[in-house]
Order: C-alpha cells, then sequence, then structure tokens
C-alpha cells in the first residue's frame, strides 16, 4: 500500500506556515478542501482543525442537527482501520460495558465517502474537542496544570488506555498532543459569527506553484491554518493479535526503548505502558522527562540510563554508541547526566 511517505518529496508549492504539505495534494493524497464544501448532504465546512501524514481534519456544521462535528478526511490511499477500531472501542455492548474509560473514548457519529480528484477519500464524524492538552500546556506562561486537575488527568489517562487494552487493541501513539479536551457546553449554541469572533475566521493563503504554472484539479486554491481546537487520533492503534506492528510512530522523546533494540519483535501493549508513564509525568510536572530538540536515537539513550540506570544487559551490550558514552558500569564519561 502507498502512503504519503513514498509521496514526491520535491518542492513544488511555496510553503505556507501551520498547513498540510501541498505536494501532498495529487493522487493517493489529500482531497482538496475549502471552507463552505458541502458533505454528505448535512456537513458544512466551516473551519480547519488539523492535519497529519494520513488526513485533514475539519470543523463542520450539522445541518440535520444543527450542532458542529468534527470531520475527518482520510487520504485516499489510507488504511481507513482508525474509524473501524474507534468503532470498536464505542460500540453499546462491547465489554467490559461500564467500564469508566469507555465514556472517554469519541463516538463515531456517521462515516461516508468522497470522491475525488486524488481518488475516494474515507471520512468519518465525532464530536468535535476543543484542544489537545498538548496545546493547552504550550499556552500557559508557567506550563503547569494546578496539581487537583494534573491527578484528575492522569487518572483519566490510566483508566481510557486500561479500556482500550482491555479490547486488545494497542494505542501506538499515546502522547500530549494525542488527549483531547471536550468543547464547552455552550459551543453548539454558537452562530457562525460568534464562532468567528470568538475562535478567529478561517485564514486563507493562496496556493502558488513554484514554477508559475496553474494549479492542477486536485490541489485546493488555499491553504488555512488551524483554529485552535483539536482531533480524534487513533491513526496508529492496531490489534497486536492479528497485525504485528514493529515500527513505533511516536515522537522521538517518548518513543519506548523495545522500538530500538528489539527491532524484529512487535510492539505491544508494554510500549504503551512506556509512553502512558511518559504523558503522565508531562501532565504533572513542569519539563518533561525526557527532552532532545534534534535528538538522536543515542541521545535520548543516554537520557534513558542517565534516568533509569543501565539497559537489559543484552541492549546494553549491543548499544555500540555506549562505549564512548558511558564505563561498563554505567558511569557518564567526560559529561554530567543532569
Amino acid at each position: 500500500m502507498e502512503t504519503n511517505e513514498n509521496f514526491d518529496t520535491r518542492l513544488l508549492y511555496e510553503p505556507l506556515e501551520g498547513v498540510e504539505r501541498l505536494e501532498n495534494y495529487r493522487p493517493g493524497g489529500y482531497h482538496p478542501i475549502q471552507i463552505g464544501d458541502h458533505f454528505h448532504g448535512r456537513y458544512r465546512v466551516v473551519h480547519k482543525l488539523g492535519h497529519g501524514s494520513y488526513s485533514t481534519a475539519w470543523l463542520a456544521r450539522d445541518e440535520q442537527f444543527n450542532k458542529y462535528v468534527a470531520v475527518k478526511v482520510c487520504i485516499a490511499n489510507a488504511n481507513p482501520k482508525e474509524v473501524d477500531i474507534i468503532s470498536t472501542l464505542t460500540r453499546p455492548h462491547c465489554p467490559p460495558a461500564n467500564h469508566p474509560g469507555k465514556m472517554m473514548v469519541p463516538s463515531i457519529l456517521d462515516r461516508f465517502t468522497i470522491h475525488g480528484p486524488n481518488g475516494n477519500h474515507a471520512c468519518y464524524v465525532t464530536a468535535p474537542a476543543s484542544a489537545s492538552l498538548s496545546g493547552v500546556k504550550d499556552g500557559s506562561w508557567i506550563r503547569l496544570f494546578q496539581l487537583h486537575v494534573a491527578r484528575s488527568l492522569a487518572a483519566q489517562l490510566v483508566l481510557v488506555l486500561d479500556y482500550v487494552h482491555a479490547q486488545g487493541i494497542v494505542h501506538g501513539d499515546l502522547h500530549l498532543g494525542n488527549i483531547l479536551l471536550k468543547v464547552p457546553p455552550n459551543f453548539d449554541q454558537l452562530s457562525l459569527e460568534q464562532l468567528y469572533e470568538k475562535y478567529g475566521a478561517p485564514e486563507l493563503d493562496p496556493v502558488v506553484r513554484l514554477d508559475g504554472n496553474p494549479l492542477p484539479p486536485g490541489v485546493p486554491s488555499h491553504g488555512i491554518a488551524p483554529i485552535w481546537l483539536g482531533e480524534a487520533n487513533y491513526g496508529e492503534a492496531f490489534y497486536p493479535s492479528k497485525e504485528p506492528k514493529y515500527e513505533s510512530r511516536t515522537p522521538l522523546v517518548i518513543r519506548p526503548p523495545e522500538a530500538r533494540f528489539e527491532p524484529n519483535d512487535p510492539l505491544s501493549f508494554s510500549s504503551d505502558i512506556w509512553t502512558l508513564a511518559c504523558t503522565i509525568w508531562s501532565i504533572v510536572a513542569q519539563r518533561p522527562l525526557f527532552e532532545g530538540f534534534l535528538a538522536t536515537e543515542d541521545d535520548m539513550t543516554c537520557e534513558h540510563v542517565d534516568a533509569l540506570g543501565v539497559l537489559p544487559l543484552e541492549w546494553w551490550r549491543r548499544w555500540e554508541a555506549r562505549r564512548l558514552k558511558f564505563t561498563k558500569d554505567g558511569k557518564p564519561m567526560n559529561r554530567n547526566p543532569f
């Protein structure tokens, strides 16, 4: 299956800040969407929520029920397993039916397919979210939640991950950017004018080809930066019993070490536990447990050893860079660990 990683890496368009890679508007890639587009006979696009490697997400007004929804539009070559996994997690009789974590998984409200110039795009509809924990934390100058809030967030995160694991599913990409807060209770009562006044109207930046030629039919005329809202993300979730997965797409700073040192063994629930612990630390503390701007795998492994001690013996012996950074018993060489 082709993915966005196989797409042309040449720069064809003037880059736009905060906008998805425009070169990926091509056969098999993103579907071109503009403000005002109408989907499935009921959803009118009013703003953009965000984008990822495999989809764009849009804020729309459900004209049938007069409320706001999030519409996620997958690339044409995407495997629509994300929507199937969320549907499994939210079906009414999914055991354990009374698990408190079940209430925190966003329900699929609708699903449909768009047929466009770049292919057929699976779409699904959920309730919109107000922001990710990452966005909320970055918006605070002290980067700290109040203690009772941090405890509540950490407890809810443990419960929802326990529920996901109980269904035999590994999340695979757990971090603050994928943990979302609900919109305020009166959000649906906002008129379009009030929405734009409170959160800002869409800013349309013209898409320009570097060679000066006209845009192809599968490329939007304008790029749109996201509004301050979020989107659901189970795009890396998988059933380890059905589809072994060997590559972790979790950000490098919280990627589980087995993804590096056991590349031939499939990832499992333990990889989620590592990222869960790192994420809880980020919720409670001012700074994350592990940090690394432009860090390499060796840089991150050094941080793991500094914080937790010597790696399991098999990994320790295989780690080539260890000889330049640590003594045999794990003491740092020519540097301070903190």
